[in-house]
């Protein structure tokens, strides 16, 4: 489901493998509850690669560390919820080899599209988009070996539930990644809709899943990574 940064995934949104979320752009919609996750569409892909691949995003988004700290193998199968213009694809796409899968999933069609258009053009050929809906990432039981959701999580309806998915979607010992915003965050969302690391955790651990956050120099954000027993 912007899994980020879904994904952006139980909701109306992309989080497009992780948007900045400037919330100006015409091209999207969206509500500021006062509760709740932020209610966020990204319907044009196009005009959307502009931000969402701007190499400027790299100084702050730091996606090498990202997949690094994901120690991928080859032949491994990772689930990218909130895929959008395909960010993170081509990192993925290396890490877990021609062997490997890489599930480019989006709540928009328009980023579906767009993913399959670019996965040709940059001959990542291990690379399969998928269309899922707000409240299901439609993963089988036991299938995936790494959940990446970037950016996507503070837009998450009934995390509750939606984690559970996660969670049975994994093979054992493998791990569900939650990179999002720190409070004081240049980027983002609004400060209302933001979640600290520690609430991720909760959410995690409640689902069953061993969560701890990471170590790492992303200088805007938190990687929460939740391992299934």
């Amino acid at each position: 489901m912007q899994v980020r940064q879904a994904a952006s995934l139980a909701l109306v949104v992309s989080a497009c493998g992780g948007a900045p979320m400037p919330l100006t752009r015409p091209e999207a919609t969206h509500v500021h509850g006062a509760h709740g996750p932020l209610v966020h569409r990204f319907q044009s892909a196009e005009q959307w690669a502009k931000e969402l691949d701007d190499p400027a995003r790299d100084e702050w988004q730091k996606p090498a560390e990202v997949v690094a700290a994901m120690r991928l193998e080859p032949g491994a199968t990772v689930a990218d919820l909130g895929a959008g213009t395909g960010y993170f694809e081509p990192l993925l796409s290396r890490g877990v080899g021609a062997s490997g899968i890489v599930l480019a999933l989006d709540v928009e069609p328009d980023m579906v599209r767009y993913l399959g258009e670019r996965a040709q053009r940059e001959h990542l050929a291990n690379v399969r988009p998928g269309l899922v809906a707000t409240d299901d990432p439609k993963l089988a039981p036991q299938t995936v070996d790494r959940i990446l959701v970037v950016d996507v999580w503070h837009h998450i309806d009934a995390r509750d539930a939606y984690v559970v998915k996660l969670r049975d979607a994994l093979k054992p010992g493998g791990k569900l990644f939650v990179v999002d915003f720190e409070p004081d965050a240049k980027h983002g969302p609004p400060p209302r809709h933001r979640l600290a690391s520690a609430t991720v955790e909760r959410e995690l651990a409640t689902a069953g899943l061993a969560a701890a956050t990471l170590t790492e120099t992303l200088p805007e954000q938190y990687i929460v990574v939740g391992t299934r027993p």
